[in-house]
């Protein structure tokens, strides 16, 4: 049985007849004859018959006429209840962040949603491969991303909001040579000691390209895939690695110095993953706002050096 079946069955309870069944329901008395021979054959017994110009309903009819007045409560309430939910900011939301993103962003997240009696939010931080993000918005209302420039695009299942364009820069220690330096080519990393990131992960191959600008092999000493275990190292030694220029807290590694990379130009693109149906809820699209502010600010304190600022370094 179908709905339509179920209220065409009504309409001509309540209207007399099928000619007056069909203009309530803007359909053809065609259509709902054939509505309602399709409900016979589907209760196996006969549900109107001829009462003198009127269409009458048998018991049976009447009795699923009745029925289908509780599925249409049924329904009206399915929606009511979807409808609350959509619009409701006191329903959790669940996010995802890899893990550079996650130090930036939840504490803020959280504590500007919280101020502005904005939605709860369940916070995770999910260090996955760059094929895998799109997977995570089956389990989390919002997820925050990143992959390459130059890589596929996300897939279609997901929707996309763009959040930035983070460049990746030199990480060195306050006390280091080109600690004081306003852009660095990669001819001046020869002989760097070098952290970089487990094998196979795509930070890897940008360090092997700054290695083949330099004319020799880079010499990696420690790999580590966290930014802020990489910070604290490169801050205290004499190490040098790629950084991102907005998600690292230079409040807490002041003796990190970011430095410009005159070639490669290095990034990575940051964005926000979730499945379509998700932004039909109003908490949702509540946290996405509120992390693009976050973004705004974080692109305020660190603002890019200009190009007109970036000086070519002597020849060898």
């Amino acid at each position: 049985m179908e709905l339509g079946q179920l209220r065409a069955l009504r309409e001509v309870q309540a209207r007399g007849s099928i000619a007056a069944a069909a203009l309530a329901l803007n359909v053809t008395a065609s259509s709902v004859s054939q509505q309602i021979s399709a409900l016979q054959r589907a209760a196996g017994t006969a549900l109107t018959y001829r009462q003198g110009r009127r269409t009458a309903l048998t018991p049976a009819g009447l009795a699923l006429s009745r029925a289908a007045v509780d599925v249409e409560i049924a329904l009206a309430r399915a929606d009511a209840a979807v409808g609350a939910f959509r619009e409701s900011t006191t329903e959790t939301v669940a996010v995802a962040a890899f893990n550079s993103a996650a130090l930036a962003f939840f504490g803020p997240l959280d504590q500007a949603l919280r101020a502005s009696g904005g939605p709860p939010v369940q916070l995770v931080d999910a260090d996955v491969a760059q094929h895998e993000f799109a997977a995570l918005a089956a389990d989390f209302d919002v997820v925050i991303a990143h992959r390459l420039p130059n890589s596929a695009p996300w897939p279609a299942t997901v929707h996309v909001t763009p959040l930035a364009h983070e460049p990746l820069d030199l990480a060195v220690g306050a006390g280091h040579g080109l600690a004081t330096h306003k852009s660095v080519h990669p001819r001046e990393l020869r002989g760097e000691r070098w952290v970089s990131v487990r094998h196979g992960f795509p930070l890897e191959g940008a360090i092997e390209m700054i290695g083949t600008l330099a004319g020799e092999e880079v010499h990696v000493v420690h790999r580590i895939n966290e930014f802020f275990v990489a910070a604290s190292l490169v801050e205290r030694g004499n190490c040098v690695a790629l950084m991102p220029r907005y998600t690292v807290d230079r409040n807490a590694y002041p003796n990190l110095v970011l430095i410009p990379l005159q070639e490669p130009q290095l990034g990575r693109e940051i964005d926000i993953l979730t499945r379509p149906e998700a932004l039909e809820r109003a908490g949702v699209v509540q946290v996405i706002a509120a992390l693009r502010l976050r973004m705004a600010a974080l692109l305020a304190a660190n603002a890019a050096v200009p190009a007109d600022s970036v000086e070519p370094c002597p020849s060898p």
